[in-house]
């Protein structure tokens, strides 16, 4: 993975929150084979931070775009950033 591992920051609005988004976000980031957290944010949304190679990165940005079945994505606030190494597996935040 070497030097093209960067951290993903996203926030996902919508309707995000109670059709297992954070749930799917986890499966789909581990087939990915990424690290890191999803959680919910007190104002309805969703954080997702990830790390690994950037085009795995990519392929989980496309995929919050629209969710899991259910959901309704009304918008993605996504950034990348230097990578951090701060997480050993992908899982829910609380």
């Amino acid at each position: 993975m070497g030097l093209a591992n960067k951290t993903l920051v996203a926030v996902v609005d919508g309707m995000v929150q109670g059709v297992g988004f954070r749930w799917a976000t986890v499966r789909q980031a581990r087939a990915l084979g990424l690290k890191g957290t999803v959680r919910n944010l007190a104002d309805g949304r969703v954080e997702v931070v990830a790390e690994g190679e950037e085009s795995r990165l990519a392929r989980l940005q496309a995929w919050l775009a629209h969710g899991p079945p259910g959901a309704h994505v009304r918008s993605l606030d996504s950034r990348l950033e230097p990578y951090r190494g701060a997480y050993t597996e992908f899982d829910i935040g609380w």
